[in-house]
């Protein structure tokens, strides 16, 4: 495989953006999935539930290529991972836009997944070896790309408007075509840790057994789910030990324990961010202005989206003023206000609460992943991508099924209730068995063949029981920020957030 040493080359800037613009493709398809989803309700009659395993397929696929291609990636070269990306998306979007109900369509957003996974696995490690004096500055900006293109996949939903969700999906080729041109005749750089001569075995040493634990538990339960099989948490856990134990025993490490800490609150970030990201649509639909602006919605997705984009293109200021670790205990703060000013707000006043919401959730992926980067230089490509794949395993395994799986039952607390009982009784479906158990249901078609003023009713709980996930989800960057506390001040012990250098014996 072709590679260029970045060593006595300037950094190709052609290949930054082509790795900019496959991320963009990545977040396009989560953006028009995310705004289409109440269409896609109503043609394949989902549960809640249903809802969250297809933004959990969405997911956490994308861990498996991420984790597989991260240990070889060195060995096979990066071009290589990006060409089968541009396959696997092709072929994906095609199957999705000829599926015909839930299973078709869970099917081809797994597939999606493991693309998109694929993109991530190159990307990240390709622009930190460009930049390594400036890896979170560039690492920021290569990340605006995820924003942009869920802007631009929120968009185009508004913009065929009234069209059926197949043709939505259709744009995604678009972004597709673009970075398949951008990336064929690029030629990509050595990893920095090949260059250093660093071996594979302390490449591994730095994730160890401990951490080889969280992601072999985690990816465990994950290929059981899709092979369809029944799995426990219990069982993840066991063979998570047993893969632990082996990789302790390779490296004869339990692995850099501030790299475990960063693992341990990159599962709760991922919902927090890309898990809301999946559900504010859905979420602020019912709780808008309503028919006095049509989409309300989808433009807070676009406005939230456009803010981050922004934002992350001016990173490197701000990541020079308070430091990596010092980014990201401001803007969890700024994310936990967010969210539950958004739990509490209807019509207009959800403007001002996604603001600030956005604002505080911009830099946490990017800035986590850039501190991965300057901190864990031994741990080249597995290090970087590791911290992304434990993300959404969490999220799709996890977390966005499990903010389904409450939403279901809040809603039939709330619909149990005496003065809704009754409208309960016309709407209620059969129970659907899930990973947390039998979860209760609505019947789409019954509740389109509900009369106007019980439509009205059924709303207006929705509306309530909808909002008040966002008070759980900030449950989340509570336990983030007790963490990136213990690691500010652990810093501010040793003189600072200071890069680590390759070559520095660490």
């Amino acid at each position: 495989m072709t590679t260029v040493s970045t060593s006595t080359t300037k950094p190709d800037m052609k290949l930054f953006w082509a790795c900019f613009i496959a991320l963009v493709a990545t977040s396009f398809v989560f953006g028009v999935r995310a705004n289409t989803m109440v269409q896609l309700q109503d043609a394949f009659n989902l549960s809640e539930q249903q809802k969250g395993n297809i933004g959990g397929a969405g997911m956490w696929p994308f861990a498996i290529s991420i984790i597989f291609f991260s240990l070889i990636i060195d060995r096979i070269g990066y071009k290589l991972v990006a060409l089968f990306a541009i396959a696997c998306h092709t072929i994906s979007l095609v199957l999705t836009v000829q599926a015909t109900g839930y299973s078709s369509f869970y099917w081809a957003t797994l597939l999606i997944a493991i693309a998109n996974g694929s993109v991530e696995a190159f990307v990240n490690p390709v622009v930190a070896t460009m930049f390594p004096r400036e890896k979170a500055k560039w690492l920021n900006i290569l990340h605006a790309g995820w924003p942009a293109g869920l802007a631009l996949g929120a968009l185009s939903t508004v913009l065929l408007e009234g069209q059926n969700w197949q043709t939505k999906y259709s744009m995604c080729f678009i972004p597709l075509v673009i970075y398949a041109i951008l990336t064929l005749p690029r030629m990509f750089p050595v990893n920095e840790r090949v260059a250093a001569g660093v071996s594979y075995r302390d490449m591994l040493r730095e994730v160890g057994g401990v951490g080889f634990f969280i992601l072999g538990s985690l990816l465990y339960f994950a290929i059981m789910q899709m092979a369809g099989k029944e799995v426990s948490l219990a069982s993840s856990a066991l063979m998570g030990v047993v893969i632990g134990i082996a990789a302790f025993i390779y490296t004869r490490s339990p692995g850099n324990w501030l790299f475990l800490v960063v693992l341990i609150t990159i599962g709760p970030l991922a919902t927090t961010e890309l898990g809301t990201d999946g559900w504010m649509p859905d979420l602020l639909t019912l709780n808008g202005p309503g028919a006095d602006f049509p989409n309300f919605a989808t433009w807070i997705f676009v406005y939230v989206s456009t803010i981050m984009t922004v934002l992350r293109f001016y990173a490197g200021p701000i990541v020079h003023r308070f430091s990596p670790i010092g980014l990201l205990v401001i803007g969890t703060v700024i994310a936990i206000t967010g969210l539950l000013m958004l739990s509490h707000s209807v019509g207009w006043a959800i403007l001002g609460a996604s603001t600030v919401y956005a604002l505080g959730k911009t830099f946490l992926w990017s800035t986590t992943l850039g501190m991965t980067s300057e901190q864990f230089p031994k741990g080249g490509a597995l290090t970087l991508n590791g911290v992304s794949a434990v993300g959404v395993l969490f999220l799709g395994v996890l977390g966005s099924p499990y903010i389904g799986y409450q939403q279901d039952l809040a809603m039939e607390k709330k619909l149990s209730s005496s003065e809704n009982a009754a409208l309960y009784a016309q709407v209620k479906g059969e129970p659907k068995k899930g990973m947390f158990g039998l979860t209760p249901t609505l019947d789409q078609e019954k509740i389109q063949a509900l009369p106007p003023a019980e439509q009205k009713q059924l709303e207006a709980v929705q509306a309530t029981t909808k909002r008040s996930a966002f008070t759980t989800i900030a449950i989340l960057p509570t336990f983030m920020l007790v963490c990136y506390l213990g690691l500010f001040f652990w810093f501010r012990s040793r003189g600072g957030y200071k890069p680590v250098e390759i070559g520095a014996g660490h």
